[in-house]
This record gives structure tokens, sequence and C-alpha cells, in this order.
């Protein structure tokens, strides 16, 4: 079982069943899954990078990302129904708590001038997103062999039923957020 596991089943549900008065143990909010996506506007005109993201994305998330492709045509941007235009990866049970926890504990204090992150980027149903404007941030990625800075979205699903519940379970998970 990972730290962060244990650490929420012996440390963060009686902190929220205290602060929420929770009646049984199974209402307390969990983590659910966590949705990295990297989205590649320019992969239209450089479809080789696509296979760099897909590599960077497996070695961040401990898993193989699937590509996702443009659902319409818009001539704009000489973009064709079909097209590969990123790539996702949804991580569950534990590679959710490893992720999670490399996130908080070594990614996060990486980012230049880190502050915090937003406690403003709840969706109202308890799930929280977070974008990354850098790809090396995460130690997986050897410096030397990115050919190009991509950033990535991540929204980390909880079983939480307002934004308040699931910020504190966040917050007692770790994630730093601003005053």
């Amino acid at each position: 079982m990972s730290r962060l596991k244990d650490r929420y089943e012996k440390e963060v549900i009686p902190a929220l069943i205290k602060r929420f008065a929770y009646k049984n143990k199974m209402e307390v909010p969990k983590l659910e899954k966590i949705v990295i996506n990297m989205g590649l506007g320019e992969a239209t005109h450089n479809p080789k990078i696509i296979d760099s993201a897909l590599n960077e994305l497996g070695r961040i998330a401990g898993q193989r990302p699937v590509i996702t492709r443009a659902k319409k045509s818009i001539s704009n941007f000489k973009l064709r129904a079909g097209m590969p235009i990123g790539c996702a990866v949804t991580i569950r049970q534990y590679r959710m708590y490893e992720f999670f926890e490399r996130l908080v504990s070594v990614a996060l204090p990486r980012v230049r001038d880190f502050k915090g992150v937003s406690g403003k980027a709840f969706d109202g149903r308890g799930n929280y997103s977070l974008g990354i404007t850098e790809q090396i941030v995460f130690p997986e990625i050897d410096y030397e062999k990115i050919d190009k800075i991509k950033g990535m979205g991540i929204v980390v699903c909880t079983t939480a039923k307002t934004d308040e519940e699931g910020k504190e379970l966040l917050r007692l998970l770790g994630i730093p957020f601003r005053n």
C-alpha cells in the first residue's frame, strides 16, 4: 500500500469525519481517478510530436496513454476530423496514489515561482483541475531528450459532493493551496 493511501486511512478519514460530521466512514470523500491530458495543437503541422508526447506522458503516469483525435474539421486551424491532436491517460487505484504523491511532493515544488495552487479551480462537484505549463517538473522526464516544452492538464476526480469537501480532502492529502 502506498504511503498516501495509508495516510488517507489513518489521518484524513478521521479528520473529515470530525469536520463534516459524517455518520458513516463510507460517506467520506475519496480520490476516484486522475486524468492527465496533453493537448498538442501543433500536431497538425508536425505529426512526430505525438510520439514524443505519448512517451513522456507514459513515463509520467506509469501507463500507456491514448491518442485523442479531432471530432470536427476546422478549416481555420487546418484540422480534419480524425487527426491526432493530443493524448490522455486515466489512472486509478494504486497508480493514482503514487502519481498524486509524486505530484504533491516532487513536481509542484519544482515549478518556477511556486506559491501554491489556486483554490478556485473546482467544478462544483468536488473535482479539481490543475494546469502545468512544463512537463520537465516531473523527475521521470530527461531534460536532454525533450524536443519541445509541453504543458498538461490534470483533473483530480473525487467522490465529494461539494467543493468545500473536495478542497478539504485535497488539503489534507497535501496539495498546497494559495492563501
